[in-house]
């Protein structure tokens, strides 16, 4: 080609020029940027599966993915972005970056299920270029932690027990994972299984999930039945506030908290309490 026919060539037209001239774009969308997201499932407690689908959402886009990495069918306009990746496990919705658990349906007021499945979350900011492609990590954080509480009764009618039914108030109901504010205070249903063998045999055992904790104070309230109904059902009343300080922290580890119930008689019967409770071995409860 001349130097003229070249000259003619760029001036013509811009798909000319694109094809005389040669392509300064560093990628095929030079007025977009492209992302590719691979969800890092690492930090996990032990035995809490990866789960087998999970959601990656920015802007107005939302995607569902099965494998650990996901490359939205989209290009993004240039502009700072939310993203957010989150699966919805049983038990839980996510609105948002809301996480709410559903109701646990026994007909009691403001109180949730204490069984929902293990939600992970990850929240960052993003600042998308045109004609870039960017490679991203999301580090996802397990937001559900696993509760055990462990009562020992007291007292001769310790063997007459037959059932232990309760709750635990103070559990949030909702977590904003991109700002980590717990909410909505709720009850959870407590049902306690006697142990029947090994050290721990003779003690009774309830375990839960929870989001986390909120307000001032979390309390134990429940009622111990006994055998041919004598004697009298007990109640049980606990603080467990100090306990659970820190229990919407380092959600990998479960808690195991133990106590001795003792009984006081009352005026309208017997009243149990406990007053004391201490970190302990979850994994030697073996409740059947």
């Amino acid at each position: 080609m001349k130097i003229s026919d070249m000259m003619i060539c760029c001036f013509v037209t811009g798909l000319t020029f694109t094809a005389c001239c040669g392509n300064d774009h560093e990628t095929n969308h030079p007025d977009h940027g492209k992302i590719t997201v691979t969800a890092d499932w690492s930090n996990r407690g032990e035995g809490v599966d990866v789960p087998a689908e999970w959601m990656l959402a920015m802007g107005d886009y939302t995607g569902i993915e099965t494998s650990p990495v996901h490359e939205p069918d989209r290009l993004f306009t240039p502009g700072r972005y939310t993203l957010a990746a989150y699966n919805i496990p049983d038990g839980i919705s996510v609105n948002g970056t809301k996480a709410t658990v559903a109701e646990a349906g026994d007909g009691v007021g403001a109180s949730i299920t204490g069984t929902p499945g293990w939600l992970f979350t990850s929240v960052q900011e993003v600042t998308i270029e045109a004609d870039t492609d960017y490679e991203l990590t999301a580090t996802m954080l397990q937001q559900t932690r696993e509760l055990t509480l462990v009562v020992e009764p007291t007292g001769d009618a310790a063997d007459r027990i037959e059932n232990i039914e309760g709750s635990l108030g103070g559990a949030a109901g909702t977590l904003d994972f991109a700002t980590g504010t717990y909410g909505a205070p709720s009850n959870v249903t407590l049902h306690f299984t006697k142990i029947t063998s090994g050290a721990d045999a003779g003690k009774w055992t309830a375990t839960v999930r929870l989001l986390g904790i909120i307000g001032e104070r979390q309390a134990l309230t429940a009622t111990l039945t006994y055998a041919d109904g004598n004697p009298k059902p007990t109640t049980l009343e606990s603080d467990l506030t100090e306990a659970l300080d820190g229990f919407n922290a380092d959600k990998t580890r479960p808690l195991a908290l133990g106590g001795t119930m003792a009984e006081t008689p009352t005026e309208v019967g017997v009243e149990a309490a406990i007053t004391d409770w201490e970190v302990v071995d979850g994994g030697s409860v073996d409740a059947h």
